[in-house]
C-alpha cells in the first residue's frame, strides 16, 4: 500500500467506521470526533464513501432498508495506521526543528 496523505474528512470517516455506521451517523461522529471543526455535507460524504469503497478501505454491509451501513476493512485499518505514522513523523520533525525558535 502506497503512503498517501489523507484529508482530515477521510481520516475521520475511516475512524468512524470501526463500527458499522450509516451515512448520517458518520456525519455526526465526524463532527463529534473533530470537536465540531469538520462538518461533512452529504455530497462530500457520499463522494468519499464511493472512493473508499473502490479502494477497498470500507465495505457496504448487506441491508434491507434505505439506510446503508458501512464498515472499515483491514485495508482501511492499514491506511489509518499509515496516516498516523505519517502525521507522527511530521509532528516529530516539526517539534525537533522548531524547539529552539524563540518566537
Amino acid at each position: 500500500m502506497e503512503a498517501i496523505a489523507l484529508t482530515e474528512a477521510v481520516f475521520y470517516i475511516l475512524l468512524s467506521l470501526d463500527q458499522p455506521m450509516h451515512g448520517y451517523g458518520i456525519m455526526q461522529n465526524t463532527e463529534r470526533l473533530s470537536g465540531g471543526r469538520v462538518r461533512l455535507a452529504a455530497g462530500t460524504l457520499y463522494g468519499a464513501i464511493n472512493t473508499l469503497l473502490k479502494k477497498g478501505w470500507i465495505t457496504a454491509l448487506p441491508s434491507e432498508g434505505r439506510k446503508k451501513e458501512y464498515q472499515l476493512t483491514q485495508a482501511g485499518r492499514d491506511a489509518v495506521r499509515m496516516e498516523i505514522k505519517r502525521l507522527q513523523e511530521l509532528l516529530d520533525n516539526g517539534e525537533k526543528l522548531t524547539r529552539e525558535w524563540t518566537q
